[in-house]
């Protein structure tokens, strides 16, 4: 029983993902997710009770992957390393959690309405906790004197865009998706991009003790 629960679940939650992705919150009709999922009308509001919860459970479909993104800045390690993960585990984000990415994105253009406050306590504590640690990093001479907030800004726009202008992307590429290598070129381009322009540099190595 619990395996069609589960999967039940798994396919409503899926395709609300994409409902809500191309239509917004407002628009969207709970019996086309039913439609798209291929269940039952009622199955909705018996696994997710409303529209409204099931919106929420969208969201910590990528909240989670969010923060877990985020910790090689929680992790020691050096400026290049973290960067380097961080930015390899945004793009895969955009790869393999596009639709969810994109209602996330929305609600945050539209001021975070249906984010809980412990949720939006705890996204914005880690965005200031990478942000200390890149500020510290500039502190120790291991990057050029930038902004730490603006680079948080322009990887979060550079690699989010691979989920929300999906579309544009694959117009001027001129292919119907974009595949594993379209994303390991991006990352590898985000990331030449920000290690250059960081100027990073490794910390001197320490002299071995006779």
């Amino acid at each position: 029983m619990s395996s069609i629960r589960e999967r039940n679940q798994e396919l409503i939650l899926r395709a609300a993902s994409e409902e809500f992705a191309e239509k917004g919150f407002a628009a969207t009709k709970t019996s086309d997710i039913a439609q798209r999922a291929g269940l039952p009308k009622p199955n909705v509001y018996y696994y997710f009770k409303s529209k409204e919860n099931l919106y929420r459970e969208v969201l910590e479909t990528i909240i989670e992957p969010l923060l877990e993104a985020a910790e090689p800045f929680n992790q020691p390690g050096e400026p290049g390393d973290v960067l380097r993960a961080f930015i390899r585990a945004k793009i895969r984000i955009s790869r393999d959690h596009a639709c969810a990415s994109k209602v996330f994105a929305n609600e945050i253009m539209h001021g975070a309405p249906h984010l809980s406050p412990e949720r939006v306590a705890q996204l914005n504590a880690q965005a200031n906790h990478n942000i200390d640690r890149l500020q510290g990093w500039i502190d120790e001479g291991l990057m050029a004197p930038i902004d730490p907030r603006h680079l948080m800004f322009s990887i979060w726009a550079a690699t989010q865009t691979y989920a929300d202008f999906d579309w544009q992307i694959t117009t001027v590429t001129g292919k119907a998706s974009l595949d594993d290598s379209d994303y390991e070129a991006a990352a590898e381009t985000i990331i030449r991009l920000v290690l250059k322009g960081c100027e990073i540099r490794e910390r001197a190595a320490q002299p071995v003790s006779q």
